[in-house]
């Protein structure tokens, strides 16, 4: 068992232990069979009378005096399949959750506010976050308590024993879930945009990221390893403007490490999630389409920066994948890939046999795929062997392997991938900068990314509004402020790179609306109508493993002509924040808005 698998663990029973049925009218259907979103779809057939999140189920908790259980995922979350599979198709289990709960399930990329509040919630409960998410919510909307994956046994003795304390002091749970929301947010201060400031807060945010860096084996922290791709940005632009030596090494470690070992797909292109490990060698095995954006675009930069020319291969291959793996017909992309296949098998997709590559691959080839491959070692999978660099390649070896994916990706092909075809507004709006900042890499891209924005302009753009998705012929309303935030920056870099004067209009439009409904002198909203009773407006959203949407949009405000945009921008942007005075490190992109919106005055 993991360290992440015995800290959720342990925080589930220290809920039993301090949790000291009731019963009630029989619970409402499944409502999620046929859903257009993959990922509720695939819980449509469990005995859990799963609702969608909306008012009707809060009105619904209100009128039977039931908490929620709010339960947040995605279709590419392996965890998220294990609960399911041992704890939302049990018949008991579910008997408890549907007599004693409202039961909810949630795609977390539908609902991006909901879930990040239920994140922060949970690591100030038990001090871990993640999916799959499990959040009990009084009726009034707010959160109680919060389990991550549990082993069914536990999970059993948590909902009774949840559901006995409800019954017996319900009024208790509600006094203390109130007491544990977030105060009252402070009417956000305003200081003066100077040179000083900018520079205190890159002083703050470097010294931060130092005491993350991983300087053995690249990135950050030291125990699993995620991308991190706002703080790497933050800290290629510092090295562009201020070089230095031991920045440049660092961070070259961090793109030769990620690129290299575990956490990319040496097969077929693209990345990871994230590796479980801090060396970078055993991957999570979905893979999303914000992270292929991001690192795409990160290594474009990364090349020129860092003076790599081999990093912009390394990005096409990226933007390959996303062409071949997670294109629809429509010409939007796909948001993620499964990290199971259609039988259940943990990346068994990207795994090999060693007998069957010998089979494909000529002698030399083979041999090269040995050595470096560690086809000779004990196996760390199940089901095979995943390609990477686990000892360093000759030039010879980096040919044959270059060689042995070229015979093995068209099988690979053949092989079970289970995707999440639902094609999201925001993530699109990322794939959309990645293809336009390509096409200075390539000009074949630009047929690519005026297909991305033909594709978002005509199915997800209904006059001055965004539509959340579109998913099995269906468009989904009420997008978030990341979508805004991360169209309008697409079709700018589009614009910009292509000189679509419609690109630059929409952009326009679609950044007065975000205003419009996500901000006001209180702060910013992740969604336009809330329904948590816990969530409030912020003077700036943080980055998390997608850039802050916030800090997107008034980086992109700024870069367009609208004298009534960049006015807003620079009133946000000057907002004093707290937040970011105690933890510089998760503010990379409000560092980046200092420098932008500065004035040449201290």
């Amino acid at each position: 068992m993991s360290g992440f698998e015995r800290a959720t663990t342990a925080a589930v029973l220290l809920l039993i232990l301090l949790l000291p049925a009731t019963p009630a009218a029989a619970a409402p259907a499944n409502r999620l069979a046929g859903h257009p979103s993959p990922y509720l779809a695939l819980h449509g057939d469990d005995p859990v009378a799963w609702q969608e999140w909306n008012a009707d189920a809060l009105v619904r908790a209100r009128r039977e005096n039931k908490l929620l259980f709010v339960s947040v995922g995605y279709f590419a979350c392996h965890w998220c399949h294990v609960m399911q599979r041992e704890s939302y198709r049990n018949p008991q289990i579910a008997a408890l959750l549907n007599r004693d709960f409202i039961p909810v399930k949630v795609d977390r990329e539908l609902n991006n506010g909901l879930d990040e509040a239920l994140q922060e919630f949970s690591s100030r409960l038990n001090g871990v976050a993640g999916w799959p998410l499990n959040a009990f919510v009084t009726p009034e909307g707010y959160p109680a308590f919060v389990v991550l994956y549990a082993p069914p046994d536990d999970f059993s003795k948590l909902l009774s024993q949840l559901s006995a304390r409800w019954a017996s002091d319900s009024a208790g749970i509600r006094r203390l879930a109130q007491q544990a929301a977030p105060p009252p947010a402070l009417e956000p201060v305003g200081a003066p945009l100077t040179a000083a400031r900018s520079a205190r807060a890159w002083q703050q945010f470097v010294a931060g990221a130092w005491q993350e860096a991983d300087t053995l084996h690249g990135g950050f922290g030291q125990v699993s390893k995620f991308p991190m791709a706002p703080q790497l940005h933050a800290l290629l632009e510092r090295q562009a403007r201020q070089p230095d030596a031991r920045l440049a090494e660092f961070l070259r470690l961090s793109f030769d490490q990620m690129a290299a070992r575990g956490l990319r797909d040496h097969i077929g292109g693209g990345f990871f999630r994230y590796t479980t490990d801090p060396g970078w060698d055993t991957p999570h095995f979905e893979k999303m389409l914000y992270d292929n954006a991001h690192l795409a675009m990160l290594y474009l930069r990364a090349a020129t920066v860092l003076r790599q020319p081999r990093y912009r291969e390394i990005a096409r291959s990226t933007l390959d994948f996303m062409q071949d793996e997670l294109l629809d017909a429509s010409g939007g992309l796909y948001s993620s890939t499964s990290a199971v296949d259609a039988a259940g098998r943990e990346g068994a997709t990207y795994l090999w046999e060693p007998d069957e590559l010998k089979r494909h691959l000529p002698p030399a080839a083979y041999a090269a795929a040995q050595r470096v491959w560690r086809l000779d070692a004990a196996r760390s999978f199940d089901d095979g062997y995943l390609p990477a660099e686990y000892r360093t390649p000759t030039a010879d070896e980096r040919r044959l392997l270059a060689d042995a994916a070229h015979i093995l990706r068209p099988l690979r092909r053949a092989r079970s991938l289970p995707r999440d075809d639902k094609l999201n507004a925001g993530l699109n709006g990322l794939a959309l900068s990645a293809f336009s900042q390509a096409i200075r890499l390539d000009p074949a891209y630009r047929q690519r990314a005026d297909h991305l924005q033909r594709f978002l302009l005509a199915q997800l753009v209904r006059g001055r509004h965004l539509m959340k998705a579109r998913a099995r012929g269906q468009i989904l309303p009420q997008a978030e402020l990341e979508d805004y935030a991360y169209v309008v920056q697409g079709l700018l870099d589009h614009a910009e790179a292509t000189g679509n004067a419609q690109s630059r209009a929409r952009a326009r439009q679609l950044a007065h609306t975000a205003w419009q409904v996500f901000w006001s002198g209180k702060g910013w909203r992740r969604e336009a109508r809330p329904l948590l009773a816990t969530l409030q407006a912020e003077p700036a959203l943080a980055d998390g493993a997608l850039y802050s949407p916030s800090d997107v949009l008034i980086l992109a405000s700024l870069r367009l002509p609208d004298p009534a945009l960049q006015r807003l921008a620079r009133t946000a942007a000057g907002w004093q924040l707290p937040a970011m005075e105690r933890d510089a490190y998760a503010y990379p992109t409000r560092v980046r808005v200092l420098t932008q919106t500065m004035r040449p005055r201290d």
